[in-house]
Formats: C-alpha cells, structure tokens, sequence
C-alpha cells in the first residue's frame, strides 16, 4: 500500500489508516485484534485511537479500545516497532472523564497520557493528538451556528502556548514522537504553528478532522494550510457513518448500525439534503460499475491534500471491502461528475 510522510517528520503512514473507535462497544477484542492483523497484513502500518473510545462514548466503554490495542501489541513480539500509533487527549465535555474535569491544559495532558500508555502498553505514542479544542468550535454539526466572538483570544493563546510546552516534555521524556491536532480550525491550526516556531516547541505535524464526498469544509483554507505548512489531514468519517455505503438507503437503519446504537443521540449527518446527496453519489458510482463505498474512499485518498484516510469496519467483510478502494484510481470523468454533484449539495449536513 501507497505510503506518505507524515507531516515534516521522518515517518511515513499508509494511505490508509485503520480507525479502531469500534473496539469494545461493537467490536469484540477477539474482532478487534483480527481486524488488526488484518490491515497489517493488507499493508497498512497506521493505527488511530484515543482515551475516550470505545463510541458512542460512555462511562463503561472509556478506555476500553486502547486496553484491546494494548493486549494485541503484547501479544505480537516485535510488531509495535512496525506500526505508527496514534493517540488523543480528550477535553471538555466528557463527565466521566478525570471527574469531569477533563480539559486541554498541561494537567489534564500529563495524566491523560500516563493512563493512555498503560492501557496501550508501550512506552511510546508516535503521534499524540488534541481531540478537540477547548474553545466553540464548529465540528460535530456545529457548522450552522458557530460564531466566535473573540473575546478570549489572548487566553486561549496562552493555554496554546502551555499546552505546547507540555507536549515538548513529553517528546524530552519519550513518552511522545509528535503532536497533532483534531477537529481543529484554520485559525487554531496556524496559531499552533506560529508558537512552535517562535518558542521552539513541538510543531502540529497532523490534523484529523472529518472529510468525504459530503463534508468537504477543509477545503479550500485548511487545504492550502495543509500544502503550505505541511500539516497532515488523517480524514476521519470518510463514509460518512455508513451514509456513503448506502446502508441507510430509503430510510433503512440497520439493526446493530452505528445509526441504531446512538439513535437517542441527535444526528448532524440524517438530513433530507444528505439522503438526496447520497442517492445522486450512488446513480454516479453506478453508472460507472464502482461500488458506492469505493467511490468515496477513493476520492478522499486522491486529493492533493490527503496524507491518509481514517477507516473502521464492524466487520471483517466490511474492511475487505474498505480496503480495495485504495488499490482504486478515479477517471477525471468521475472526478468532475463528483464536482458537478457536489454544486447541488455543497453543505449537505
């Protein structure tokens, strides 16, 4: 499988990342560890996780999908040497989480991640992430109401500024490679960058935010962050919760779907303009014999800012199927069909 550097670092990750949110909630850890055998098997070396997974998140699955990590890595002898494993840090929001108390600042990082390498059982996370900032933000179906007032801009500068610091220890202790961010904005990404270079602080190699054929908000400012800055976006939804596989079609939710755990969740993505959007994506990938499926990784592991794209399955067919997407390469004729679609539904949820 097709690898690309990591940011400005000297790794390098498979354009396929296998996401492992699933573990311990729908996935068993016998699944778990054969979906991770897997994906290494299928060329993949890059591994994302975080604190608070397993999802939908709760009190009794936390940590859950890092302990099942944690026992693959001790069962396979010399195999964390081979992979690139990726970690978060939770904020605010989460009651069960450090007493509630959890937020981005140099207390909250240096427990977070103490707990974080017991559970994985490894002395080292190659890139540790910022899950969400602490700050409004306009990810999670914030996007309609999001209006920053700016009043708090020389504090939050300042917590950026600690937090960097903390994560520059732990690079000095080892306990960390690099550092990226998640859900985070244009504004937050370059801020970061700008601290890093003035103070000579660890550099936000990475962001992790949502993207696919019906989220596309990193386009065109985080975009040209990413090529000029040389930030990394590790795309996370890129089906779109299994709305870009169809199974939610005609208004089907599956028994044992995403969809069907968290229905007493509101959901940002089940929109009449979303719906409408997928059934003029799947006539596309019809008309040209691709799998819906296929149709939206591939798009996402083609684009010009792309450095790997965040994949997770609840079954063993599913990730074989996920997989072949990235031996896959779109005909211009699709791409610009795929931009005249996405005219009609620009913002679709």
């Amino acid at each position: 499988m097709e690898r690309r550097k990591l940011g400005r670092t000297d790794l390098e990750v498979s354009i396929a990342c296998l996401g492992t949110m699933t573990y311990g909630k729908q996935n068993s850890q016998a699944e778990g560890h054969a979906q991770l055998d897997r994906a290494l098997e299928a060329g993949i070396n890059f591994i994302d996780t975080a604190e608070m997974y397993a999802v939908p998140p709760a009190p009794d699955t936390y940590g859950k999908t890092e302990t099942i990590i944690g026992n693959w890595l001790s069962s396979r002898p010399g195999i964390r040497e081979k992979i690139v494993l990726a970690s978060k840090v939770a904020g605010r929001g989460l009651r069960w989480v450090r007493d509630g108390n959890a937020i981005i600042d140099r207390k909250n990082i240096l427990a977070a991640i103490d707990e974080s390498l017991k559970r994985l059982q490894t002395e080292y996370i190659d890139l540790y992430q910022l899950h969400w900032p602490n700050r409004p933000f306009y990810h999670f179906g914030g996007f309609w109401r999001f209006a920053p007032d700016g009043q708090d801009t020389a504090e939050r500068v300042e917590n950026f500024h600690e937090v960097l610091q903390t994560l520059g220890e732990l690079v000095q202790s080892g306990k960390i490679r690099h550092a990226g961010l998640s859900n985070e904005s244009a504004w937050g990404t370059m801020k970061y960058l700008q601290l890093a270079e003035k103070f000579n602080l660890p550099r936000m190699e990475t962001i992790q935010n949502e993207y696919s054929l019906l989220y596309r908000l990193f386009e065109p400012d985080l975009a040209e962050v990413a090529i000029r800055e040389g930030v990394s976006l590790l795309a996370y939804s890129p089906l779109a919760t299994g709305l870009l596989t169809g199974k939610y079609r005609k208004g089907k939710i599956p028994e044992g779907s995403r969809w069907k755990i968290q229905s007493a969740r509101h959901n940002q993505r089940n929109t009449k303009q979303a719906h409408a959007a997928v059934e003029a994506y799947a006539e596309l990938a019809k008309k040209h014999e691709i799998a819906l499926n296929h149709l939206s990784l591939a798009f996402s592991h083609q684009k010009y800012f792309m450095t790997s794209v965040i994949i997770g399955a609840t079954s063993m067919e599913q990730l074989n199927s996920n997989l072949k997407a990235f031996n896959m390469k779109l005909s211009p004729e699709v791409l610009k069909e795929i931009e005249e679609i996405r005219r009609d539904f620009p913002v679709p949820y």
